[in-house]
């Protein structure tokens, strides 16, 4: 029975492998969306000596352990190659030597099998196994390399191959503790601090060494394993709450005194503060769960590549990339089974040492996953660890196969379980793990889906820019369907294409590297398909693409001839015109002076960044003047007349607008040009000022163009009387419309005008904003709009 069951097990875990390696391979099809492509094929050598030595590995438990665990090895050897998938799928040459290494830790495994004496030996030579595993640690001090040639020197190599003697060292330490504290069980009273000093002098020695290599997450790892394994033997609840204050005052130690420490636990508490600095690492980590969501991106298909080490330190993020949420669940539910069989096997155990060290070993894999999961998700600080059977790195997976080999030959032992008088530890320390997991699966979740949506919107998250590559972006088109911003090239090397650059700051950019602005920013989820397009569609392309759908077009509002007008006018002289419909709030002209061309970001972009003038400021709408004397005796000096223009709100747009200073008199208070404009409107318009609008539709796949509603609503602000009272005041002889001229202090020029209220055709309200006092100018534009507004 137990036969068939593993053989079921592994079966399952070879056909969902094999899935996964042949959606790998077809995976360049899928993302250019072309059968013309370079397929992977690379990642089935590693996948079919994963089956080799797994079938090996099948066939000799079988023989030589019939009574064993039947989920102990199935599970290993799934994540051990979902590992060397992914770790394929990043990097060909780490995935080479991750299959030699499989190779490798299998054939150990397997050869191992056959050693009768295999427990006793290491309970016999404790001493020996720990020494050896000190002193070749102890090497690394004066013979240690760094495989990426910087770093901390941990490994020993030869010939090319590095092992780094950390990871066996754990191992040897839970044997010696396990060997060591069995003779001396039950510890009780006060002979037991005599008893347990050996150990304390031995792990105290092996932590010195590890802090001297400044490897943190490893010392972290043996606190953890000798307070727990101590508790196990123990009993006593002080020992967990001893070794945590320990843990907690070699944390606040290390921060005082140990650069690396003080900075991963800044960039843990803080990573916004530094994105692409010292935070680095984990935001890139935090942007690579929130781009997998719920469903993952698919294998092949994800962007792990931009967390740094993610074939190693990361690999659970980029498997959360491709996988989602439901894959990484399931990542640490095969986790939380495999820790829970461990556990079994511990409390059946025939005798203490074989119980205390199943129990040990369950802890240091359920431990070193935790951390290195938990750095991932920024759920506790980086480490540096690894993930056991998952991440890159051929000391570490033959460590866990290690593990592995003397858990399922603790499981095939056939003897009655040992007595067991107080089970209560290991019930604590399952609850531990299992709280553990349990948290490491919310705050996924938390990433993933709650916070996924916002974090993907960041300047610093590259993958947008990556998939604007293969999927068409929305055009922006103006009023009459003359296109502003377009999408061109091919898939793979698609690029934005900005028609009108002088309209930049209003329209804004998309680029991998200055990220979003202006409307490409306000309307992104249409132009990128996120919004308009059917909730099936959507799910459809991000489970079969891993990409949103093609981008939607938008219609605006604005007019570009009358715009082309208006940026001629107003030409080098900084300021800013609107023009709008006074009736129904449609936004025909929106320039903004200086301008620039968004064409030319590769070359200007960080000249542009830094340029006093500002170019890349919608001076219309983001731009913050005072109002001159002529103004306030139009549009009022006390709160309530300004708040019933909407001067001391902001309008509500599909655009970013600058919000208004509170008003302690006329004089106080600043405004934007388009917030000018909405309230002129009300001249016009029978004392009413519109809603703004300025995108007027979306055009979607199923309904053709959707109208985008105004997102405010129109304000009575004066009777209609007193608004025609008010605008026939202002018109001059011998010409058709009314008008208002005012300079400030600040040498800044207004000019407001429009149409009648018994204008017989549209309603129209312009105003012209200088940065300058330049009346002469200023009704020139004025002139010149309406005239070309008016004009037939």
């Amino acid at each position: 029975m137990t036969d068939q069951t593993q053989g079921r097990l592994l079966k399952l875990a070879a056909i969902f492998l094999g899935l996964y390696a042949v959606i790998l391979t077809l995976s360049p099809a899928v993302r250019e969306r072309s059968w013309d492509v370079d397929y992977r094929w690379a990642h089935w050598l590693g996948l079919f000596v994963w089956i080799g030595m797994t079938w090996l590995a099948h066939r000799a438990t079988a023989h030589y352990l019939p009574d064993r665990d039947p989920y102990l090895l199935p599970i290993a050897s799934l994540l051990s190659g979902w590992g060397l998938l992914t770790i394929w799928r990043l990097t060909f040459t780490f995935g080479l030597r991750q299959t030699i290494w499989l190779a490798i830790s299998v054939a150990v495994f397997v050869a191992a099998l056959r050693l009768r004496d295999l427990l006793a030996a290491l309970r016999r030579y404790k001493y020996l196994w720990l020494t050896g595993g000190l002193i070749l640690t102890a090497l690394t001090l004066f013979f240690g390399s760094n495989p990426a040639g910087i770093g901390p020197r941990l490994w020993l190599s030869c010939c090319g191959v590095y092992f780094q003697p950390s990871e066996p060292l754990k191992l040897l330490l839970v044997i010696y503790l396990a060997a060591y504290l069995a003779d001396r069980m039950p510890l009780s009273g006060q002979a037991a601090f005599p008893l347990i000093f050996p150990t304390i002098l031995l792990t105290g020695l092996a932590l010195l060494l590890l802090l001297v290599q400044r490897d943190l997450g490893t010392a972290s790892i043996f606190i953890v394993l000798y307070a727990i394994v101590l508790y196990l033997a123990a009993g006593r609840k002080r020992v967990l709450l001893v070794s945590a204050a320990a843990l907690g005052l070699a944390g606040l130690l290390g921060y005082r005194l140990i650069d690396i420490v003080r900075l991963r636990l800044d960039a843990w508490l803080n990573p916004w503060g530094d994105p692409s600095g010292r935070a680095y690492q984990i935001v890139q980590s935090l942007l690579a769960i929130a781009n997998g969501g719920l469903w993952g991106r698919g294998p092949g298909l994800g962007n792990p590549g931009f967390v740094p080490v993610a074939h190693s330190d990361f690999i659970f993020a980029a498997i959360a990339e491709e996988a989602g949420l439901i894959g990484t669940i399931g990542l640490l539910a095969l986790l939380g089974i495999f820790l829970a069989r461990g556990l079994h096997t511990a409390l059946r155990a025939p005798n203490k040492f074989r119980r205390l060290l199943a129990a040990g070993l369950t802890t240091y894999l359920g431990t070193q996953s935790l951390l290195i999961i938990g750095g991932n998700e920024r759920l506790l600080p980086l480490t540096g660890v690894t993930l056991p059977f998952v991440s890159y790195g051929g000391s570490s997976l033959l460590t866990s196969y290690l593990a592995l080999l003397i858990l399922i030959t603790i499981s095939g032992e056939s003897d009655e379980p040992a007595p067991l008088p107080a089970p209560q530890p290991y019930l604590v320390l399952g609850g531990l793990l299992g709280i553990g997991l349990a948290a490491a699966a919310v705050v996924n979740g938390w990433w993933a889906v709650v916070r996924g949506p916002e974090l993907l919107t960041r300047t610093d998250n590259p993958r947008r820019a990556l998939s604007d590559r293969y999927v068409p972006r929305g055009a922006l088109l103006d009023r009459s369907d003359t296109p502003i911003s377009i999408t061109r090239g091919e898939t793979g090397g698609l690029w934005r294409d900005y028609q009108y650059p002088d309209l930049a700051p209003v329209t804004g950019y998309a680029h991998p590297v200055y990220g979003l602005g202006g409307l490409e920013a306000r309307l992104d989820d249409y132009l990128r398909g996120l919004d308009g397009n059917p909730a099936t569609l959507t799910w459809w392309h991000h489970l079969l693409y891993g990409q949103p759908p093609p981008g939607l077009d938008v219609r605006l509002s604005l007019d570009l001839d009358l715009q082309a007008r208006a940026d001629t006018l107003l030409g080098g002289h900084a300021g800013a015109v609107v023009l709008l419909n006074a009736q129904n709030g449609e936004i025909l002209v929106m320039a903004s002076h200086p301008t620039f061309d968004p064409n030319t970001f590769d070359e200007n972009g960080e000249t542009l960044l830094r340029d006093p003038d500002s170019p890349l400021l919608n001076r219309a709408a983001l731009g913050s003047y005072p109002l001159g004397g002529e103004l306030a005796a139009v549009f009022g000096k006390d709160a309530g007349s300004l708040a019933a223009f909407g001067l001391t709100s902001a309008p509500q747009l599909r655009l970013q607008v600058a919000a208004p200073t509170t008003p302690n008199a006329a004089g106080g208070l600043r405004v934007s040009p388009l917030q000018m404009a909405l309230a002129a409107a009300a001249l016009s318009n029978g004392g009413t000022v519109p809603a703004p609008r300025i995108a007027l539709a979306v055009n979607t796949p199923q309904s053709g163009w959707v109208i985008l509603p105004a997102l405010g609503k129109p304000l009575e602000a004066v009777s209609s009387q007193t608004a025609e009272r008010t605008a026939q005041s202002l018109i001059t002889a011998g010409k058709p419309y009314w008008q208002i001229l005012s300079s400030t202090d600040s040498s800044v020029t207004w000019l407001l005008t429009g149409t009648p209220p018994d204008w017989g055709g549209a309603s129209l309200t312009l105003v012209v904003l200088l940065e300058e006092e330049n009346h002469v100018l200023a009704e020139s534009i004025g002139q010149g709009m309406l005239e070309a507004a008016l004009g037939p």
